[in-house]
């Protein structure tokens, strides 16, 4: 039975919501951080004044929900944002930066599990949390600081596609390992490959199809073409579910097959709204599931895991600098830049607590996206001054003087 106070809970969190967000632009600080800590705020000690429930006792399913759905419009405008003829034609800068910058996290995450000492699940999750840049921070953080047109820029894109396209599968391999109650080798793999299968027909099917969705999206009032979107969304989603591939995955999935639309623009105008809103409510539903009281035990190893990522980006964003012919100077913006962390490292943690995984996790990852959240965007903002400090300025080749003598010469030869 629905409480009689959730509509008030529900405005009263909104307006939470709104309130940091609009202290964080005044700051000029990344959201996420602020929407994860108003949420560990209030929530469950929290104080109740009258009707006013800061705890959120009532309403926190029905926001646990829209944080879900907050995933699934995130996942799907990212995919509207690729397309998979995109990919196709930025292999280059994926596969080379984008190779060693998954190696390079994946064996940090690797290395701070095993100084934990925590099991193998635990141990996979935590490496996935620190393989996945955050892709709605870097995109802010680009635009806020205009360098969307930069050289630099189409490289940082291609590793977070690759980064995003590794992620991908490692949910799918978090699912079955985690979610379904696998535990031999085989069972895991099974539905690893599953996963696979699944996202590779849906791709090919899905680019087959879309002349005929086209079709069915033409000339439709505004309430039809966002009704027909949005059943296509949460079908696919819903279905990729039942067969055990992450909810987010489906979201994916539809995002990119989507993005070759000739609609597309009509879509993401369409979507951005929902994102925006539902993707709040997710990052703040997951600051009420966090006791605060209870992250002293992780800071320290979430300090050490951001100092580590930190440093193997920037590793990562020289190797991908020399490989796409750039200047050294380049690796401070493309590792700076992809260091940040947030959606996929909280979706990773969320399916390591409905597996019943050991709590630690949940709070190493807030206090670990903390940080690269707020530093991240700090150190891309400096990361010139920080080159210039530590190696020096560029100092471009001085022009030689021609003597008289020179001039003299010269004009002699022009007039002959």
């Amino acid at each position: 039975m629905l409480s009689h106070t959730l509509v008030l809970e529900v405005g009263i969190a909104v307006l939470l919501v709104a309130i940091v967000g609009l202290l964080a632009n005044k700051l000029r600080f990344s959201v996420i951080p602020f929407f994860i800590i108003i949420g560990m705020v209030v929530g469950e000690h929290a104080p109740q004044i009258g009707y006013i429930d800061f705890t959120f006792t009532e309403s926190k399913p029905f926001i646990d929900f829209m944080g879900r759905l907050g995933v699934l419009f995130l996942l799907f405008y990212l995919g509207l944002e690729f397309s998979v003829g995109r990919l196709m034609r930025s292999g280059k800068s994926i596969v080379t930066g984008g190779i060693v910058y998954v190696f390079l996290n994946f064996i940090s995450g690797v290395l701070i599990g095993w100084l934990m000492d925590i099991p193998f699940k635990e141990m996979m999750v935590l490496c996935g949390v620190m393989t996945s840049s955050s892709t709605a921070i870097v995109a802010k953080v680009l635009t806020d600081l205009k360098r969307t047109a930069n050289p630099e820029t189409e490289i940082i894109m291609g590793m977070i596609m690759f980064d995003d396209l590794f992620i991908a599968m490692h949910i799918s391999f978090l699912s079955g390992l985690i979610l379904t109650g696998g535990t031999s080798f085989w069972s895991v793999l099974g539905t690893s490959l599953l996963a696979l299968g699944f996202i590779l027909t849906f791709l090919i099917l899905g680019r087959k199809l879309i002349p005929a969705i086209d079709r069915l999206l033409q000339d439709k009032s505004p309430e039809l073409f966002i009704l027909i979107i949005f059943s296509l969304l949460f079908i696919i989603a819903g279905f990729s579910e039942t067969i055990h591939v992450a909810e987010a995955i489906g979201a994916l999935m539809a995002g990119l097959v989507f993005a070759d639309s000739r609609y597309i623009k009509k879509i993401e105008g369409v979507i951005a709204p929902y994102r925006d809103f539902f993707g709040a409510m997710f990052f703040f539903s997951f600051g009420l599931s966090i006791d605060m009281y209870t992250l002293g035990g992780a800071v320290g190893w979430a300090t050490l895991a951001a100092a580590i990522t930190v440093i193997g980006n920037v590793a990562s964003g020289y190797f991908a600098a020399r490989f796409s012919g750039r200047k050294p100077k380049a690796s401070f913006d493309i590792g700076f830049t992809l260091s940040a962390r947030g959606e996929f490292s909280i979706i990773m943690a969320n399916i390591g607590k409905a597996g019943g995984l050991l709590p630690i996790l949940q709070s190493f990852v807030v206090v670990y996206v903390l940080i690269l959240s707020v530093v991240s965007p700090l150190l891309t903002k400096e990361s010139r001054t920080l080159w210039a400090v530590l190696f020096g300025k560029d100092v471009a080749p001085l022009k030689q003087k021609k003597t008289l003598e020179q001039l003299e010469g010269s004009a002699g030869n022009i007039d002959t």
